[in-house]
């Protein structure tokens, strides 16, 4: 039977969690190893303080995360109280028993209105359009891009831009031109390259960064409530978008074809490459002198639209939830309430954490405090995502394999992979029970 926070309150009022327990508790958040994950760990040592209640953030490896993870979830154990999970986990997570339903306090709350609305769609609702929630956005993210503020700016590649595609050299208007600029700064005599993208055949790699051209381009990965996926994954815009990845891939530096968020940051750092693209949690990076000795030039900016004016981008980031095999959930209860205080959530934000809440993201203070802050304002809403479903591993992969050939190796065309992948899809998912078509 689905716990509720009813049960875990027993009683107690949702907009005001009881008095802190006489003997203090200790709670351990499960996340994956990365700076985010430090900047929890300062905050909830604040915690800590006010509270007593002490508060470890487990790190994991990226690579290894969903597997410690889920091994724990599938043993039913208890090592950890909360995890800060991925937005496609939630199908899994809800269906298989593993997350506290966390309705009621969210609505108590009122976080679907708090929020950015996107966050509450993909980090925290399952299924699609239910009303049901199942996490606390945490780390909002998503894919943005950084540039060379420098090379841009520099008056004769500006005279020289102007003279070869006939408009001015600047931040992308849209798709077609990020491309251009990509063309146009790609001199490999120079060691100077177009754009890093991504292009790793693990993980959620290569199919973030096709998600976010098929986005902007308006394709689709599928109909996340009807399950339609043939005319929607391989539509004529999917298919423009995915050319156009590949064609951006080109324009990448040499050896190029396992490429991740790491090394988009170090082809920025050693001056390689007038674009990146990356999720905006490592673009601070990118402004550290000691990290990037080009961070007085950076620039970012939002994914631009597509050549029709479809504006979207690929999420990223994660929401925060209740494992429900955890022994401390009514602490663990009292630090959600905690966390999405508005002022918790400033602070959250000024530790070098994305908050997802909507009135901070909105301000002045928030949208200038970082020279990339104000493009992550612009991303955080229009995202879009993919599948949440239990079976999100094995779309992801048959997703990787199709893509990696043809982007990296030029192997086939755009046409044939999407239409193999979508087959591929429905097949998987009618395997499962979906009235996938």
């Amino acid at each position: 039977m689905r716990k509720t926070i009813a049960g875990l309150l027993a009683g107690a009022s949702l907009m005001t969690i009881g008095a802190i327990s006489a003997q203090a508790q200790e709670l351990t958040i499960l996340w994956a190893e990365w700076d985010p994950a430090n900047y929890l760990q300062e905050l909830v040592n604040e915690y800590q303080a006010e509270t007593g209640v002490a508060v470890t953030v487990e790190t994991v490896p990226w690579p290894d995360f969903q597997t410690k993870a889920f091994t724990e979830f599938n043993a039913q154990g208890s090592a950890y109280d909360l995890v800060v999970g991925d937005s496609q986990w939630l199908g899994a997570g809800s269906l298989n028993g593993h997350y506290v339903d966390l309705t009621e306090f969210i609505n108590a709350n009122n976080l679907a209105e708090v929020m950015a609305p996107a966050t509450m769609q993909y980090y925290s609702e399952y299924p699609g359009g239910s009303g049901t929630y199942w996490s606390v956005p945490l780390e909002g993210d998503a894919l943005g891009w950084t540039y060379r503020k420098d090379w841009f700016e520099d008056p004769a590649e500006m005279e020289a831009f102007k003279a070869k595609y006939g408009y001015d050299l600047g931040v992308p208007q849209d798709f077609k031109q990020l491309i251009d600029i990509a063309e146009f700064f790609h001199r490999p005599d120079e060691n100077r390259y177009g754009a890093a993208i991504y292009s790793q055949n693990q993980g959620d790699a290569i199919v973030m960064g096709v998600e976010n051209s098929v986005f902007a381009y308006g394709g689709s990965f599928g109909d996340y409530e009807s399950f339609q996926v043939t005319g929607l994954l391989n539509s004529p815009e999917s298919i423009e978008a995915l050319e156009d990845y590949r064609k951006l891939f080109t324009f990448g530096p040499p050896g190029w074809g396992n490429s991740f968020f790491a090394e988009v940051n170090t082809a920025v750092a050693q001056g390689q490459v007038a674009m990146g693209m990356n999720f905006f949690a490592f673009f601070p990076a990118l402004v550290n002198e000691a990290t990037n000795p080009h961070a007085a030039n950076m620039g970012f900016f939002a994914n631009p639209p597509g050549p029709r004016g479809d504006d979207f981008a690929a999420l990223g980031g994660q929401g925060i939830s209740l494992v429900s095999y955890s022994q401390n959930q009514e602490e663990a209860m009292k630090f959600l309430e905690w966390f999405i205080k508005e002022e918790t959530q400033e602070r959250w934000a000024e530790l070098g954490g994305y908050t997802a809440h909507g009135a901070i993201l909105e301000s002045e203070k928030f949208r200038t405090a970082t020279p990339f802050n104000e493009a992550f304002f612009q991303t955080m809403f229009k995202v879009r995502d993919f599948w949440a479903l239990p079976e999100y591993a094995e779309l992801l992969t048959e997703a990787a394999d199709a893509f990696y050939p043809y982007v990296v190796n030029g192997e086939g065309d755009a046409k044939t992979t999407l239409d193999t992948l979508a087959t591929t899809w429905v097949d998987t998912l009618q395997a499962a029970g979906y009235p996938a078509q």
